[in-house]
This record gives C-alpha cells, structure tokens and sequence, in this order.
C-alpha cells in the first residue's frame, strides 16, 4: 500500500460518507458546521471539519451539543475521527463531560478488488447465507446480537426494519434455523460507497468462514449496483482479518459519549 492510495482513500471517506451523507433518512438539525441527529436511543454529532472555529468557540459548540441532548434526557455521541483537528479536541471533549467508548479502525476497500479476492467464497458448509426482509427475522438478529454482546440489544429490530425500507441489505447466516450471525449492506445514496455493518457472529461459530462469506456477498452486490468503495468502522477482532483481504486502514473513530447524570 503506498500513502498516495491511502490519502486517496482518505479523501474520498472525508468528502462522501461525513456530514450530510452520514446523517441521512433520520431527524437532523444544525448548529453551525455541526449536524445534530436524533436517534430514538441517543443523539450523534457528525461533521466534516471544525475550521474557522477557535478554542473557546469549539468549547462553547461541544458544550451546545451536550446540553441540547441533556434537556431532552439523552446521552449524545460525538464522533471523533483520529485525523480530525483541533489536535486537542479529545481533551476538550472530555473537559465538557463526554467519555471516550471504543476506538475501531476506518478502512475502506474498492468493491471490486474485494469482491475478486473473495470470489468463491460466498458459502460456507453447513452455513446458508439469506437476504431477509421480514421483521420477524429481524427480531431474530436482535437476539443473536444480544447474546454476542451480553446486553439487551433489542433496539436492533426496529433500526434494522427502519434501514430496510430505505434500500439497506440485511442478511442473515443460520445453522440448522438458528441465527449464528449477521451483517447489513448499508448503500450511500448519492456517494461511492457501500457500508459494511454487522457481522457479528456467536462465539461457537467463529473460525469458519462465516464473516468472509458475508463480505464477500455484500462487496459483490455493491460492485453489482455500481458503488465503488467500501467501508467498515472495524473492531479489533474484524480489522486484521479485513486488512488480510486488502482493505486500507485510513483513520480511527472513537465515539465520546456525554450522559445526563454523569
């Protein structure tokens, strides 16, 4: 990889999937280069670039956004990328009461180098792989999620029903009718990219294949619809496997999370 592909890569993520594109099809309000959205569970700041703004007016913003959540009794994530400046912005973030959660890793692939690499592995035995649309299989994913991630995920069902009307591909991988995992296709109208969400998979059924077959589905259908690029805010455990397949590690993100109480 050299850093030319990786600036490359970088640019594109930056000017596409921030802002405007990254709070599409949910309640959304502004507040000078910050956009508000309001999820029902909390709220999230997205934005492409703080400049003009100098330390006290990027306190006073950071403030703003914690108090507007709190009054409606909200936690709000702000969404920090590594590259993004001032350089001291996560101490101002943690000044005004927002905690930092877990760091994952931004990569991003072209669609059809992947969907090459990963040809012929789309299956795995004893493993089917379904595109599913019913809310009934939906509340199905929330449980397997549940128990993946040891807390009531529950929420899922009605996040996954409300992407799935407005153009989202949620699969679905079973052994013998049981959910083992699950990963969403998430495509960026109006960008290049395809958004890779998902995958966890129980911990019985790890090492199988499982996750690679469900990238290799979603980059195939995206080359197919036309999107160039794909994207995944990786875990620790998902990001040396994707770079393995060649995707590019462009920054981190961390969410910082201020909570009313806290």
């Amino acid at each position: 990889m050299t850093d030319a592909l990786k600036n490359d890569l970088l640019a594109a993520y930056d000017d596409q999937l921030r802002g405007t594109s990254e709070t599409a099809d949910v309640p959304t309000s502004t507040d000078g280069p910050v956009i508000r959205v309001e999820y029902p569970s909390r709220g999230f700041v997205s934005y492409r670039s703080l400049d003009g703004l100098d330390g006290a007016g990027i306190d006073a913003l950071i403030a703003r956004q914690r108090d507007y959540f709190a009054a409606k009794g909200q936690a709000v994530e702000w969404k920090l990328r590594g590259h993004d400046l001032p350089a001291d912005l996560p101490d101002r973030l943690k000044a005004a009461g927002f905690e930092p959660e877990e760091q994952e890793t931004v990569l991003v692939a072209e669609s059809a180098a992947i969907a090459e690499r990963l040809q012929g592995r789309d299956a795995v035995d004893g493993i089917t792989i379904r595109l599913v649309t019913d809310r009934a299989d939906f509340e199905r994913i929330a449980a397997m999620e549940s128990t993946v991630w040891g807390e009531d995920w529950s929420w899922l069902a009605d996040d996954l029903v409300r992407r799935q009307a407005s153009g989202t591909d949620v699969y679905v991988a079973e052994a013998d009718g049981q959910v083992v995992s699950a990963a969403w296709a998430v495509y960026k109208k109006g960008t290049e990219f395809t958004g890779l969400w998902g995958g966890s998979t129980l911990a019985e059924w790890r090492g199988r294949g499982i996750y690679k077959a469900l990238v290799a589905i979603r980059a195939a259908r995206a080359v197919d619809l036309g999107y160039k690029y794909l994207h995944v805010d990786a875990s620790d455990d998902s990001s040396p496997i994707l770079q393995r397949l060649g995707f590019v590690a462009v920054t981190t993100t961390t969410p910082y999370v201020s909570t009313p109480g806290k």
